[in-house]
This record gives C-alpha cells, sequence and structure tokens, in this order.
C-alpha cells in the first residue's frame, strides 16, 4: 500500500498501480465539481494514469481553468464522434472549429452546408446518447508518419500539415469507437462526463455551447453578438483565403521563405481596417471624442497612435486622453471583495471631473488636465492645458471607454466608440483552436518582461484577476461600440515565440504557475520560430516586443 495526500490534506491509502480516476471516484463527495484531471508536482495528469509510490495529489474540477479547458476539449471529440455517426461520407462529416462564441464554439462545416434545426437536433439526441453510453475515451501512443497516412486518408488535411512539422517520432491519438482525432491537451476518461452542452444553429454554421467555469453544470442561453462575430468571421476567411488559417499553414509558409510577404499581407490589411476606421470618424462632423477600450493587452495604445496618424491624414487635430489621468486619490479608491485595491472598478475614476473637463474642452473652454502620480496615489497639475480648436478632437483610451457611466453627459453623437481585442482566428488546425486569452497572455508576459522587469510566473499570477475584470467590466459593453478592431496578426505568434519560450522555461518545477508553463511551452512546440527584423517599426505587435516607432 502507498499513501496519497490530496486536496484538503486528507490521506488515502491505495494499492500501487491504482488509477487516479479510482482515486476520484472514492473522494467525489468531497468535491463540489466533478473531478476531471490530478496534478502530481506541478504536472497535470489524466485520470487513466496510475500511482506507484506516495504522491501528493491535486484533483482538479471543471470548475478550474485547466478543468474546463480539459471539458471543452472533450466536448470537440464528443460532436467529432456524434458527427462522424451521422455522417454518410468522409467529406460529409468534415468541420471546422472556427472560433469562440459568447459561451462555445461557432462550429462549421467544411463544405459550408447550412446547420438545419432538424439537423442540431438529430446531432443533440446522438451526443446524448454516446454520453449515456459512456464510452470510455482512450488514448494512443502512434508514429507520426502513421497518424499522418491516417489523416490524409480521412481528409483531415490541417492535423497531416500540422504533424509534418512534429519534432519528436510519436503523437498521441484520441478515439471513441472508431473515430479517431488529435486534440492539444488531456481529455476526460469517458463521454459519460460530457453531460452540459447545447447545439444551436447559427449564421451558416452552428454554436456548441457549453458551461463556463463558474458554473461548470450550467449552459447558459446563446447570446448573439453580431458585431464580435462578424469581425472574427471577416478575419477568418480572409486567412482562409490566403491559406493562413492554421498553424501547419503557416509553419510551410515560414519554411518556404514566405514570411515577409505573411507579415507585409497581415500589416497592409491591418493599416486598411485603421485607415476605414477614420474615414467613418470624419464623416461624422459631430464627433468629438473617440472612445477606445479593449482587454489587456489589445495593442489599445499604438493602435491610438495609428488611428491619430490616419486622422492627421484626413485634416483632424487629435489630442490624446488618457482615462488613468482621471483616478480619485487612494484614500477614495474603491476596494474588492478581498479587501484589496480595486483599480479596474469605474468607481476608481473621477467620473465627475472627467466629465466636467471633457464637456469644458467641446464648448471650447482652456481645460488644465490632471496628471496621475501611481506612486503618491493622486492627481497633479503640471501646466497641461488643452484647448480645442474647429478641426481637433479627443481621442480617449481607458477600460471604461463603452461604459456609459464613464462619459455619461458628453452627447451620444458627439462620441465614436471602439472596442479593441486580439481575436485570434487562426487555429492549430480544424478541431483545435487558439484561445485569444491564450495570445493575450503571451503578448502581456512578453511586454511585462521588457518594460517592468516581471517574470512570466507574475504574469501567469495576475492573469486569472486580469481575466476576471475584464467579464465585469469591458466584455459586457463590447457590443455597443460603433466598430470591433482585431488587432490580431497572423503571423504573431511565431515572431512570439523565441521571446516567450525562454520566460517560460525560467519558472520553476515547484511554482503554481508551472503547469499553465508547460502547457504554453507543448503550444509553442507547434510553429516554427521566425525573427523580428521584418516586423515594421509601427506594427501594434512592437508594442510587446519593443522597438516601436510610438512611445507605448
Amino acid at each position: 500500500m502507498i499513501e496519497i495526500t490530496y486536496n484538503n490534506g486528507k490521506k488515502l491509502e491505495v494499492p500501487v498501480g491504482t488509477s487516479y480516476l479510482a482515486m476520484a471516484e472514492r473522494v467525489q463527495p468531497e468535491f463540489e465539481h466533478r473531478i476531471v484531471l490530478a496534478k502530481v508536482r506541478g504536472k497535470l495528469k489524466e485520470l487513466f494514469k496510475t500511482v506507484s509510490d506516495n504522491e501528493e495529489v491535486q484533483f482538479i474540477t471543471a470548475a478550474e481553468r485547466d478543468g474546463m479547458l480539459t471539458y471543452e476539449r472533450s466536448m470537440l471529440m464528443l460532436l467529432g464522434k456524434a458527427i462522424h455517426d451521422l455522417s454518410a461520407t468522409r467529406e460529409e462529416e468534415q468541420f471546422l472549429v472556427k472560433f469562440s462564441v459568447i459561451n462555445g464554439y461557432y462550429v462549421e462545416f467544411r463544405d459550408r452546408r447550412p446547420v438545419t434545426a432538424e439537423y442540431a437536433a438529430r446531432l443533440t439526441e446522438r451526443m446524448n446518447a454516446l454520453a449515456a453510453a459512456d464510452l470510455p475515451i482512450r488514448k494512443k501512443s502512434v508514429r507520426v508518419d502513421v497518424a499522418r497516412k491516417y489523416f490524409r486518408e480521412i481528409g483531415m488535411q490541417d492535423k497531416d500539415d500540422l504533424l509534418r512539422f512534429r519534432r519528436s517520432s510519436t503523437v498521441n491519438l484520441y478515439s471513441i469507437e472508431d473515430y479517431v482525432d488529435y486534440f492539444y491537451g488531456f481529455t476526460v476518461p469517458s463521454t459519460g462526463y460530457l453531460k452540459y452542452f447545447e447545439v444551436v444553429p447559427y449564421e451558416a454554421g452552428m454554436a456548441l455551447l457549453m458551461p463556463k467555469q463558474a458554473a461548470p453544470e450550467t449552459v447558459e442561453p446563446l447570446l448573439p453578438q453580431p458585431k464580435l462575430f462578424n469581425v472574427l468571421q471577416d478575419t477568418s476567411d480572409w486567412c482562409e483565403e490566403m491559406d493562413m488559417d492554421t498553424v501547419g499553414a503557416i509553419n510551410q509558409k515560414i519554411a518556404k521563405g514566405e514570411i515577409a510577404d505573411m507579415i507585409l499581407m497581415a500589416e497592409a490589411r491591418q493599416e486598411m481596417k485603421i485607415a476605414a476606421i477614420a474615414t467613418m470618424i470624419a464623416e461624422r462632423p459631430s464627433v468629438k471624442c473617440v472612445m477606445i477600450a479593449g482587454p489587456s493587452s489589445s495593442g489599445k495604445t499604438s493602435f491610438s497612435h495609428r488611428l491619430s496618424v490616419q486622422l492627421r491624414g484626413l485634416g483632424l487635430r487629435p489630442h490624446p486622453i488618457e482615462v488613468d489621468n482621471y483616478f480619485v486619490s487612494r484614500d477614495r479608491t474603491p476596494r474588492d471583495e478581498n479587501g484589496e485595491y480595486d483599480f479596474e472598478s469605474i468607481k476608481a475614476v473621477d467620473t465627475e471631473l472627467f466629465n466636467k473637463d471633457m464637456l469644458g474642452l467641446l464648448a471650447g473652454e482652456e481645460v488644465q488636465l490632471p496628471t496621475f502620480n501611481f506612486k503618491a496615489g493622486m492627481p497633479e497639475y503640471k501646466g497641461n492645458s488643452l484647448k480645442l480648436g474647429p478641426n481637433d478632437i479627443l481621442v480617449i483610451e481607458g477600460i471604461h471607454c463603452l461604459n456609459e457611466e464613464l462619459s455619461y453627459r458628453i452627447p451620444a453623437d458627439q462620441k465614436f466608440k471602439i472596442y479593441i481585442s486580439a481575436l485570434t482566428t487562426i487555429n492549430i488546425d480544424e478541431h483545435n483552436r487558439i484561445p485569444t486569452s491564450d495570445g493575450r497572455l503571451i503578448r502581456r508576459m512578453v511586454r511585462d518582461a521588457r518594460t517592468r522587469g516581471y517574470s512570466a510566473e507574475d504574469t501567469i499570477a495576475r492573469w486569472a484577476s486580469v481575466r476576471h475584470g475584464e467579464h465585469k467590466n469591458i466584455f459586457p459593453y463590447q457590443e455597443s461600440a460603433d466598430v470591433v478592431f482585431n488587432s490580431s496578426l497572423v503571423y504573431e505568434l511565431s515572431v512570439l515565440k523565441s521571446y516567450a519560450e525562454q520566460l517560460l522555461f525560467g519558472i520553476a518545477e515547484d511554482s503554481p504557475a508551472f503547469s499553465e508553463a508547460t502547457r504554453l511551452l507543448r503550444f509553442f512546440n507547434y510553429f516554427l520560430a521566425t525573427d523580428s527584423t521584418q516586423v515594421p517599426q509601427n506594427s501594434l505587435l512592437k508594442e510587446f516586443i519593443g522597438g516601436s516607432i510610438f512611445h507605448v
């Protein structure tokens, strides 16, 4: 017998060779949500793995990020199996997991056939039957050349392209009965875990809705976000047309020496989008306040500079305003549920002073603008004054710029609201997407190390809190924007790889951030690296890797 110590410090005696699944079933009554993974010495383990010595185990449920990612990944496996069972031919069963919707994934068939309500009902029925059967999800290691041949034969060309650049000689494949697929990351042990989902016809495809981490047994109704969806679809379609929609396709272009063309195309397209936004603003003479908001590491500062350049080219004179300079003094800053200062709350901003100053500027008055002293925790006045002329326009940046509570006194016709985010639309392959939050985390990690001296461990430790603030203060207002701008660049992860890997390797095995570092390092294994020398000086990516022509 060996002794296992698990989450709450309790002891469990089990025979050598006991699976984590068997242990999880014994201790499950002590957990509010179902256990889906185990973590041992900072490394995640699937539940079919066994123990051979005394260990300290942390059981992971779907209410934790690693657990929910595992649930979502497994749901795609279930979806693939159900589509396979309902399809008459291999061509008919080819589907693409394109990007996230509000609480799930948007999926299309490769042949672009629409998903009807009748088909969605049949698919749901089959998925429920598979879940009720509690079929094992098996894992098998095979040679890469064997896997590539198999995926070519069944029409999954993206997986063949991806595995072409695989450095190891083997790859893990997952199966449910006769359905075989490849996934970036672990799955649950069986289909019986996959009870909570909904399939809804949406646009040209369907939405696979799943629970959120905060409530892993509840599936919320689909909340359409047409502005966000249209931008995601537009970017996705362009990437597909340019044959840059998967990691394998991008790796092939890098291997062929086509990285310069890829960078130029991506940057040109982004500049066209910025120029179009500037034209929209210039064509609305009443607009005097451009309000820009977006989540962390979206490139808001570089975007503001580039938009200002375009506005100047149209005869306008933009003036930057940072909402952070309107923080209330530290003694008035609200605190969160843990008693910490909540700098991301709208209550941390002096909205009365902000509106008073902005209205004064719009009325043609000369206004003394504050500069917030973050070290002293109070606003200061350093002679920074501004008076607007007839062609002057304010470019206002801050996380609350889409929230009407910030600018409630400014007339609506004088505001133009922009939501910016790095909306990653390239995928690892047909069924493995790259979470948008991963792209932003990697951007922030690289920038924090360069400009603030933070380690990757520090950035990862703060990320959950950052994400919580975004869900509370930014995402609820994104559809209120006049326009949504996607700041992601199709080539950026190939450039960021060289910067991020060395930071991630610096995280010790006993760190709480080690499992996340391991996941991201595995993720970067898919990419061929490319150097940053061909990235233009005005690129939004320069805000993170350094060398920008702008002061960012």
